[in-house]
């Protein structure tokens, strides 16, 4: 008898292998509504005199990415708490690529920041490979930056970011 029950039990189990889940949905799988906006970017901050001349101050990394919403009018621009905790939402313009934040909070690291000029260049980068990426820029101020008066930048006008898009390959 315990022949039966284990043979009928192994039929039972292997019927059950063979059925498969149903689709519970019919929406297919994508990016957000601003992907094109959205990404890893390697940059480099500059100091900006007021006489309009430019100083390397630093490398970094930002990330741009939609809000819960999905919205196409704004997008988070973070560098995650690694550098300056930096953490605002920007309003944007899709179809045009282009950003700008006027005293928007910073939500990591306190104060206000003023974004113009924001605009990410499909194809106008380069990586190290000289594959063409996209590249992005825009000039910023902090309501409350403590560098400038700390690396002797008190007169300094605003900071100028520029860089390329991260590929995900080593470079």
């Amino acid at each position: 008898m315990k022949k039966y029950i284990s043979m009928m039990a192994m039929a039972l189990m292997l019927s059950m292998s063979f059925t498969a889940c149903s689709v519970e949905t019919d929406e297919k799988p994508g990016g957000t509504n601003i992907q094109d906006m959205c990404g890893n970017w390697d940059v480099t901050w500059y100091v900006v005199w007021p006489d309009g001349e430019e100083e390397e101050w630093t490398d970094g990394t930002i990330f741009t990415f939609n809000k819960a919403d999905n919205g196409t009018t704004q997008m988070w621009v973070s560098d995650q708490d690694t550098y300056l905790g930096l953490q605002f939402l920007a309003n944007i313009d899709y179809a045009a690529k282009t950003f700008t934040a006027a005293e928007s909070e910073n939500v990591e690291g306190g104060g206000t920041v003023n974004v113009t000029n924001g605009k990410i260049l499909p194809g106008a980068g380069k990586n190290i490979h000289g594959v063409a990426c996209d590249s992005i820029s825009f000039e910023i101020t902090f309501s409350d930056d403590p560098y400038p008066a700390k690396y002797g930048y008190a007169d300094f006008s605003h900071y100028r970011v520029e860089g390329k898009k991260y590929s995900g390959f080593t470079e």
